[in-house]
């Protein structure tokens, strides 16, 4: 599948690499005009749009056939998922066959592209979150091209499509130098930078840390010091602090630091950077003084006297920007140009002069002109001057006061109370107060009032001069704390309670016993939340007094709210969001029929222990949620069928409740796992939108035949229920559980059949399955039989049997099914298969047969065939349609310790094996496939997770050169496989040997003893099959999987010390593997409990035929 690079022919001189997106209309295109117009042959890709994660063939041969490539490196390179398959392919071949690379760091640091910073490392965290097989080789391509020499272009104009400039390109380099001199100096451990909030410091330090932090052992920039020690508290971030210092977890709970610790600090030489420090105790805390010999700690202070006090050895004071950067800073935002225009320079100059100095200033001016006209910049001049010289604070007020009053309410809010919230967070939650909440924080994020962060998903935050200038804003509306319209102090919200005037409130120090007419007085309170991160109840009532609430509540979030009921005055006719998780509530509002409840959208009573009962909610028409998870005492719920907008219902773990719901006729996916219900009742029929019906670990002993009237329904999970009949199920039903229940027999019919896509009768006693399994009986021992007529499940992919100790016989299994656990299944002795030709084979096949130690020879023969003939199947269908790179795998695990000498004609009593492949004396083109079965001892695992399988191998052709090749193919959560890198399937380039090296490992293991273990597993024996296709004769497949013309490479002669036999009765006790039988113990099943497939691979001693594990197709080079 790959053409030989001797015999390739150069076509373009340069290939130029970039992203269209930034750089196409602008320097690229004159970069390209600058070439050509020198009679350099270039190619360049004019099709700029993003063309997925793959790299066309059409662009690699581009690559191939060039001399050399020119790469752009622009701000947003690295989000493009095609620039980066190229810069990958272009970086191969540059360590591969010489090809020249010339970076140009275009507006980019290019220490950010060697250590993926600023904003590339926001593209690849995106591209991890897409869980993408490429993700890490493109990292190490990415790095590697950022530490060649090239040009790094600053200055000039910024691309009309790349958005707005960082602002860290203006004005810092010099700041940047100086601070790398100081740490240079063997006298300055501890450097201090200090200054007005909002100047730059954590700008800066962050530019230096990412410069200096590869030049020693260890590094940790810990951000917002003061305000973490304020949520966390010392101990907790100092251990976090020393665990992401140490790469080790570390907790102490004293208020010193252990001596072992402070011989490891010793130790270390690191740079570490404390941001917003405004105590210097907080950095006495952190061990700073134990650090190793040439350690330098960097300090961020708006106080310089916290760094004099901390032991700043150099203190640096990070000024306001210089005129010129000023102007640059604000043209980026006014008009993403690094100079205004003619016309603008005057005007530029005087919102500068406004300005100060102050980046954010800048930057909220700037954004605020953007695309206006001159006019509308000469009227916001005038305003600005009778202000005269406004201080930083004015100016930004001057923005604050253009907003609309529901975007100023939303500000303040923010900077008051929901700094560092989750975006969506802050959206549900303003929605309560205001109209168009999400639209506002929108527009306020378009001013450049609010910020989105999205290191760790998107969260809002708010800059320090903004944060300020909102609280200023609140404490000028009044000289008394009390008549604020918000509180964010918990000092003096403390004070304000305890004199029972109310507002909202997030934390509270002490513990406060509440008056219950603390609320009386506060008629348009509108949002209370009291929380608690720490489960410690703070807030207390009298044992009978209820405390007043007012009607104007929309929100009211109060949890391990202390009193039995909501107060009998409170009108919830505004609420729109009630939680009260955690509390002790026992009845949830009134039996009031005309309660007004129409603004309510969610109830959150979430492990309240005590809740009994939830009253009338007929008047809760456009309720959306409700949450009673975890109620263990509820025993009534009101009927909800009229509630038409309700989407969600929760009552998992509510074991007293044994009603099933009444529940209105649209509602899709209901949960009901861990109650007490005892019956399906024959009311569900009404569900006629119902999609999904779980009821795994309830008390259900009964199913209504009505059931079967629900066309929609596609899922029904009746696990560990005490049910021991079934009744009729739905035509359309794809997903049906029954593991674990007391069901002996299963009738479905023939209209079911053809949907049924997956079906687990895992730790069942089934003695019978009409239509499509029947039962047979051998003297005491029940058996099941399933015979041919299972083939009328048309659409079956998945047969989950794990643990059927009834079953002895597994007759006719169909082709076409793709997975089958049959796990565990101790009175297993025999497996056949349908006529294999008379099906048309799934793409990817998964059988288990782990832990049969009963099956006979003839049956592992029989899997083993059936391995081989559909091995081979896909392989002809692979080559066929190798071009569009249609993928599959074929995988299947079964007792056993000898390799097939007649299937796999090459093999070795290790974990490596050569080979020599066959010569090709066509005269056309074939392709090479290889099969694999490996042989390993698993006998003291009786657990495992993250099955591994990798093979390094490498193909060594006629002239001498050498491919190397590193597979892996591992397991997933959902049972399947899959697997990444390279293939097991090649076009020949006249190879004629090839070398394999085998490894397993597993990860999280349960071994049956405690003894110390490696994750390695031993591969005690490998074989390998080679496929040899002609590129124009698939017909020869056949005789391919036959083995007809196979060579005998390893003789069957061992030693008894080196075979390992489960199935032989002669065979050792040590050399047994630890069989479950019927009368192990329960602990000793439930080891053996394995949930899913893709715990169960390989753990038993088995031979493992994986002919081509999947991946995604390799591309010609």
């Amino acid at each position: 599948m790959a053409s030989s690079s001797s015999s390739r022919q150069m076509k373009h001189q340069v290939f130029l690499s970039f992203r269209g997106e930034d750089t196409g209309l602008n320097f690229t295109s004159h970069l390209l005009k600058a070439l050509k117009d020198t009679g350099i042959n270039v190619f360049f890709d004019e099709d700029t749009l993003e063309k997925g994660d793959q790299l066309s063939l059409a662009l690699s041969q581009a690559i191939a056939t060039s001399n050399l490539s020119i790469i752009v490196l622009s701000v947003n390179y690295a989000s493009s998922k095609s620039c980066l398959a190229e810069l990958s392919d272009i970086m191969d071949r540059k360590d591969t066959e010489g090809h020249i690379v010339l970076p140009i760091f275009y507006h980019v640091d290019p220490s950010d592209v060697r250590n993926l910073g600023g904003r590339f490392k926001t593209s690849f965290d995106d591209h991890e979150s897409e869980k993408l097989d490429q993700v890490q080789q493109w990292q190490t391509a990415f790095v590697e091209v950022g530490k060649l020499k090239g040009w790094h272009i600053e200055g000039g104009k910024f691309d009309s499509k790349s958005g707005s400039a960082a602002e860290e390109l203006v004005g810092i380099d010099d700041k940047k130098r100086t601070i790398l001199r100081l740490i240079d100096q063997e006298d300055s451990r501890v450097i201090g930078l200090w200054g007005m909030g909002g100047i730059g410091k954590t700008t800066l330090a962050d530019a230096v840390y990412k410069e200096a932090f590869t030049k020693f052992e260890d590094h940790c920039f810990l951000q917002n010091v003061s305000q973490k020690l304020e949520k966390q508290g010392i101990e907790s971030l100092r251990n976090e602090f020393l665990s992401k210092l140490l790469n080790q977890k570390i907790h102490i709970g004293t208020p010193s630091i252990s001596f072992t610790l402070i011989e490891r600090l010793n130790n270390k030489r690191v740079i570490v950077v404390f941001d917003d420090v405004n105590d210097p105790d907080q950095i006495d805390c952190m061990g700073v003084k134990y650090f190793g010999d040439g350690s330098k700690i960097i300090i961020t202070s708006r106080d310089r006297q916290v760094l004099r006090n901390g032991g700043a050895d150099k203190m640096y004071e990070v000024k306001k920007l210089n005129e010129n950067d000023s102007l640059q800073l604000f043209s980026t935002f006014a008009f993403k140009l690094l100079n205004p225009s003619v016309d603008y320079r005057d005007l530029s100059n005087k919102f500068v002069e406004y300005a100060q100095g102050s980046p954010l200033a800048l930057k909220v001016l700037g954004s605020k002109l953007y695309t206006k006209t001159k006019k509308d910049w000469e009227s916001e001049v005038e305003k600005l001057k009778e202000y005269g010289q406004p201080k930083i604070l004015q100016i930004l007020k001057r923005s604050f006061g253009e907003l609309d009053e529901i975007e100023k309410n939303i500000f303040l809010d923010i900077a008051c109370i929901f700094k560092r919230v989750s975006k969506k967070e802050a959206e549900e939650v303003l929605s309560c107060c205001y109209k168009g909440a999400a639209c506002g924080i929108s527009n306020l994020i378009d001013k450049c009032l609010l910020d989105i962060d999205c290191k760790y998903g998107e969260y809002i935050s708010v800059h320090d001069m903004l944060e300020e200038m909102g609280k200023d804003i609140v404490r000028q509306e009044s000289k008394s704390i009390g008549m604020r319209s918000r509180l964010w102090s918990p000092e003096d919200v403390d004070k304000v309670l305890r004199y029972r005037i109310t507002l909202d409130m997030s934390q509270i120090k002490d513990k406060l016993r509440l008056h219950p007419s603390v609320f009386e007085n506060m008629l348009s309170l509108k949002y209370l939340e009291f929380y608690s991160c720490n489960f410690d109840k703070k807030l207390l009532t009298d044992e009978h007094d209820i405390v007043s609430l007012p009607n104007e509540l929309r929100y009211l979030r109060w949890s391990y709210y202390p009193v039995k009921y909501l107060p009998s005055s409170f009108n919830p006719k505004n609420l729109v969001v009630l939680n009260l998780s955690n509390g002790n509530i026992e009845q949830l509002l009134d039996d009031n029929d005309h309660q007004d409840l129409v603004n309510l959208r969610k109830i959150n009573v979430s492990q309240c222990k005590n809740l009994r009962k939830i009253a009338n909610l007929l008047g809760a028409i456009n309720l959306k949620t409700l949450d009673c998870s975890g109620c263990e005492s509820l025993v009534e719920l009101p009927c909800l069928n009229r509630l038409t907008s309700l989407e969600f219902l929760e009552l998992e773990e509510c074991y007293s409740l044994k009603e099933f719901p009444e529940l209105p006729n649209n509602f899709s996916d209901l949960s009901l796992q861990e109650t007490g219900i005892e019956e399906v009742p024959d009311s569900i029929d009404r569900l006629t939108s119902l999609e999904m019906l779980v009821l795994s670990n309830s008390m259900v002993k009964n199913v209504s035949s009505h059931i079967s009237k629900l066309e929609s329904l596609g899922l029904l999970d009746l696990s560990y229920c005490p049910i021991a009949e079934f009744p009729e199920i739905p035509r359309n039903l794809r997903v049906l559980e029954l593991r674990g229940t007391q069901i002996e027999e299963v009738p479905f019919c023939f209209d079911c059949q053809s949907s049924l896509t997956l079906l687990d009768l895992s730790y069942t006693s089934i003695q019978k399955i009409q239509c499509n399994m029947s039962i047979s009986s051998s003297g005491d021992i029940k058996t099941v039989d399933v015979p041919s007529s299972i083939t009328r499940f048309g659409n079956l992919v998945r047969l989950k049997m794990n643990y059927c100790n009834s079953l002895k016989l597994l007759s006719e299994v169909p082709p076409d099914l793709s997975y089958l656990e049959a796990h565990g299944c101790s009175s297993l002795e025999k497996v056949t298969f349908t006529d294999q030709n008379l099906f048309e084979l799934p793409d990817d096949i998964f059988m288990i047969f782990s832990n049969c130690f009963n099956l006979n020879q003839d049956s592992i023969d029989n899997i083993l065939e059936s391995a081989m003939f559909k091995a081979g199947a896909q392989v002809e269908t692979r080559t066929s349609l190798w071009e569009i790179g249609w993928e599959s795998q074929t995988f299947f695990c079964f007792p056993g310790n000898e390799i097939s000498a007649n299937k796999f004609e090459f093999q070795s009593l290790n974990s490596s094996i050569d080979l020599k492949i066959a010569p090709n004396w066509r005269v056309g083109g074939r392709f090479l496939a290889f099969a694999i079965c490996l042989v390993a001892d698993l006998t003291d695992c009786c657990h495992y997770k993250n099955l591994e399988c990798i093979c390094e191998y490498q193909l060594k052709a006629t002239d001498g050169g050498n491919e190397k090749f590193k597979t892996k193919w591992y397991d997933h959560e959902d049972g399947d496989l899959d697997s990444e890198l390279e293939d097991f399937e090649f076009m020949d380039e006249d190879y004629v040997e090839a070398s394999f090296e085998f490894y397993i490992k597993g990860h999280y293991y349960s071994w049956k003893e405690v003894k110390d273990k490696t994750d390695d597993i031993e591969v005690k024996k490998c074989g390998v099959h080679v496929f040899y296709v002609d590129e124009d004769q698939f017909d020869e497949m056949s005789k391919d999987v036959s083995g007809e013309g196979q060579i005998d490479e390893t003789s069957n002669d061992e030693s008894d010390e080196d075979q390992i036999d489960e199935t032989s009765s002669e065979a050792s006790d040590e050399d047994q593997f630890d069989k479950t039988s019927s009368d192990a113990s329960d602990e000793d099943q439930e080891k053996f409990n394995f949930d899913e497939m893709s715990k169960d691979v390989c753990f038993v001693e088995e031979d493992i035929p994986d002919p081509i594990p999947r991946r995604k197709r390799r591309k010609p080079t």
